[in-house]
């Protein structure tokens, strides 16, 4: 079958659900619901997956855009959430998206505030984190292990930094997303190509264990899903679906700067927070050029919006942090932008700083299983855990997991794909961007240029018209904020979303 997504399929697949009882119903189509739809698919199991906006609409586009080894965790003593994060980069490095997830170095400097214990114990806890990656299985090849470098090496890798006092810097390495949000659309494809419905802007008003009361936002109509079994899978929003779910959502924000503001970043940095042990502030080079910088860890209260807003005092202190390592400081008028996610934790005393990132699986009295709490990165094992309970509970006619080996849309394995060495992805004539935004489909991308020289003009962010008209055919963007929001992060800067309404607009009705 297919993995196109478009709005005719959408259109067909909305008809089609009405007249049916399917063996799984998963809402909210972010990284875990597009996992979950995905792992009940490859089991042989109808499926269809809704979401009341977009795909990756929710927390899932908003991350720092890594896949980590659970360092952190590991300094917590939760030695098996830190084992299952370095387990679940190892499938995304290697197995599954490849053409997504690459090795990244990142630095911490030596600058005056970190003391040499400091440093020491820092270094530990990179070396446990190695251990983790040999526990896991990932070549050193793939994932180098951490070194301390000099200060001249840490400049050639950092220029902002001030070389003031700089005693040199702590290298490590660990996986980064091309984008976020290209991972969840890769998983809502594979699912499709699986046979999943995956039904956008699909509302779910009331949930039960034997299905829910829905409704189409672009027409308003609603009717009922009738379904086996039911995984909500809708993060941070899951108790308004289920009101007995007590969540304590916290932001995590992040400051964007433009290629210019940063220049000379070849890596990442982890710059310390005064008072904090273990809690670090994130500058994260992105392949487009731009740069986040992140990120808070703030509880919410109240109710919980569709799309958190920034405040100032997240901004003035991520700036406060970053300054404290550059030689020339950044301004506020500097920052192009910002974005907020919303981390889906459990409710428990304490700062949500020091919150179990450990997912659950919750069931009610009438048999939905939720899915809360967990990370980006091991959304497959929290899909996995989730689909697994409803087979149980529904005796659903199912094998076990086979996700662990299943290569989404675009992957490359094997000789194509280097083995995912770094800098072994090169094909000849199509651009590295595109290999690492699309995979092996990079040069069906490339023919639409072909066909039409317009489509290749780039835009903001080097993003051309065959990559809107491509996610109009086949990744089911349905209109500006899709393709400009989620497709592309083009939107990440106001006025680079300014510029590119023409195109984005021009994309839907070519």
């Amino acid at each position: 079958m297919s993995s196109s997504l478009n709005a005719a399929r959408r259109t067909r697949e909305l008809a089609e659900v009405r007249d049916l009882v399917v063996d799984v119903l998963v809402v909210g189509l972010g990284a875990t619901g597009a996992g979950a739809a995905l792992d009940a698919a490859s089991r042989g199991l109808s499926v269809a997956a809704i979401d009341a906006h977009d795909l990756a609409f929710g927390t899932s586009r908003w991350s720092s855009k890594m896949i980590h080894g659970g360092l952190r965790y590991l300094a917590k003593g939760q030695i098996a959430v830190a084992y299952e994060s370095a387990v679940e980069r190892d499938v995304l490095l290697r197995h599954t998206a490849p053409h997504l997830v690459r090795a990244h170095p990142y630095i911490l400097p030596l600058v005056p505030s970190v003391s040499r214990g400091q440093a020491a114990v820092v270094m530990a806890g990179y070396r446990l984190g190695d251990g983790l990656r040999t526990a896991a299985h990932t070549p050193r090849r793939l994932l180098p292990g951490p070194s301390r470098i000099s200060a001249g090496q840490a400049l050639a890798l950092a220029a902002p930094l001030s070389p003031h006092g700089l005693r040199g810097a702590l290298l490590s390495w660990d996986g980064r997303l091309v984008d976020d949000a290209r991972l969840v659309v890769a998983l809502a494809r594979t699912a499709a190509s699986r046979g999943a419905r995956i039904l956008t802007r699909c509302r779910a008003l009331e949930l039960a264990g034997d299905g829910a009361r829905v409704r189409d936002e672009l027409t308003g109509d609603a009717f009922t899903i009738r379904a086996r079994t039911v995984i909500n899978a809708t993060g941070a929003w899951a108790a308004q679906l289920n009101p007995e779910i007590r969540m304590r959502p916290s932001r995590g924000t992040h400051l964007v700067f433009r290629p210019e503001t940063l220049p000379g970043l070849a890596a990442g940095m982890h710059v310390p927070i005064p008072g904090e042990g273990n809690r670090f502030v994130l500058v994260l080079p992105q392949p487009d050029g731009r740069v986040y910088v992140g990120l808070t860890d703030e509880p919410v209260d109240g109710p919980v919006p569709d799309v958190p807003q920034v405040p100032e005092e997240d901004v003035t202190f991520l700036l406060e942090v970053l300054n404290s390592v550059l030689e020339v400081p950044i301004g506020r008028a500097q920052v192009a932008g910002t974005y907020a996610g919303l981390r889906p934790l459990l409710a428990a005393g304490g700062r949500t700083a020091d919150l179990s990132r450990k997912h659950a699986l919750l069931t009610s009295p009438s048999g939905v299983v939720t899915i809360v709490g967990g990370k980006l990165t091991t959304y497959r094992r929290m899909a996995e855990d989730a689909v697994d309970r409803v087979v149980s509970l529904g005796r659903l006619g199912a094998g076990p997991c086979r996700t662990a080996r299943l290569p989404l849309v675009g992957a490359r394995t094997g000789a194509a794909s280097g083995g995912g060495v770094p800098g072994a992805r090169s094909v000849p004539d199509v651009p590295d961007r595109l290999l690492e935004r699309y995979g092996s489909e990079a040069e069906a991308v490339l023919a639409l240029m072909a066909q039409d020289p317009g489509l290749a003009e780039p835009g903001p962010t080097g993003i051309t018209g065959a990559e809107l008209v491509w996610a109009v055919r086949h990744e089911g963007a349905l209109d500006v904020a899709d393709l400009l929001d989620r497709r592309t992060r083009i939107g990440l800067v106001p006025e680079d979303r300014e510029a590119a309404l023409p195109a984005a607009r021009a994309a839907l009705a070519y």
